[in-house]
């Protein structure tokens, strides 16, 4: 079965209509514009002219719209299913007594590993098209785009929160497996160790694969109590709060737009940042050593800089 079929009975399967790439109606806007260039004998045929109207006016703006509609409603739903996960005491209580908790266990589940499949299809979609539309304009400007969409936060497979929902996954298999219960409905993540190196892996649909380190390279150890930056890239927090120039108390929220990502370099990346609570859980049981090692590490540090920000605060307060 050709792609564009599976993708459309895929999205043509889901209850809710949820945003999609309409792969079919792309494909159409290449075709037209295939035709266009070959029925123009001025254009050499080897790249796409530098102002086409067909791609400039139609082809990526669509793109580029639907993407981030997937994004948007993937990253919603994604937060709204981990929030009842990781809900606990009045919180949860008050969830269940509105009615968000009263789903059976396994349709949680199946909820979680439906919103992978759907972002990984999706990703798939796009990488697809703008591999179809490089081949038809003997061009890399469909990569180009690719390199534009991971800047602007609309690349998929590049959201946290499907870090998130693969911690979400393997977290609940280990519960089951210690209850007794039946295993995970969702058998596609694993947490693997490669020289004491951990990452995250995922291989769901049509040979995509997603690898995640999960070393931070600033320490160059296991990522403790991680995050992860607007531009995608994890960390340790203490060591993201070193890198954006702020201390623990003041927070990430607190960096200056022109603090830099340690990795790519790019700024404003630290206001937007994410708590990864599905991932930290999932380490702090595999890495338990590790992990009470670096709370005690943490810990006296953490003291130290609570110390000295209200020393600072009195000071200030009486005007010493």
């Amino acid at each position: 079965m050709k792609f564009c079929k599976k993708y459309q009975e895929y999205m043509q399967g889901k209850e809710n209509q949820l945003p999609a790439v309409d792969f079919k109606k792309l494909k159409k806007i290449l075709k037209t514009c295939r035709e266009d260039f070959e029925s123009h004998q001025e254009h050499d045929g080897q790249s796409c002219p530098h102002h086409c109207s067909v791609c400039d006016g139609t082809f990526f703006p669509s793109l580029l719209e639907e993407m981030s509609a997937v994004v948007g409603c993937f990253n919603e739903r994604a937060q709204k299913l981990l929030e009842l996960h990781l809900a606990s005491g009045f919180r949860k209580y008050l969830m269940w007594f509105k009615g968000k908790l009263k789903k059976k266990h396994v349709a949680f589940i199946q909820e979680g590993k439906d919103l992978v499949t759907y972002a990984l299809i999706n990703a798939v979609a796009v990488r697809k098209i703008l591999k179809k539309y490089d081949k038809i304009h003997y061009s890399k400007q469909g990569q180009a785009f690719k390199s534009k969409a991971q800047s602007m936060h609309i690349e998929i497979l590049h959201s946290p929160w499907l870090c998130e929902l693969m911690a979400f996954h393997i977290n609940i298999r280990e519960e089951k497996i210690k209850s007794n219960k039946v295993p995970s409905l969702f058998e596609g993540c694993s947490l693997n160790f490669d020289d004491d190196k951990p990452s995250l892996s995922c291989e769901l649909f049509d040979s995509v694969k997603i690898d995640i380190d999960l070393t931070c390279s600033i320490c160059l150890d296991t990522v403790f109590d991680p995050v992860s930056l607007t531009c995608g890239h994890i960390f340790c927090h203490m060591c993201a709060c070193s890198a954006a120039s702020v201390t623990i108390v003041d927070g990430l929220k607190a960096a200056e737009l022109k603090e830099k990502c340690p990795l790519c370099r790019k700024t404003g990346v630290y206001e937007g940042s994410l708590h990864l609570d599905e991932l930290g859980i999932l380490l702090s049981r595999s890495c338990h050593e590790y992990w009470e090692q670096r709370l005690q590490t943490e810990r006296i540090e953490r003291i130290r800089q609570v110390k000295e920000h209200w020393e600072s605060q009195c000071r200030a307060f009486v005007g010493v």
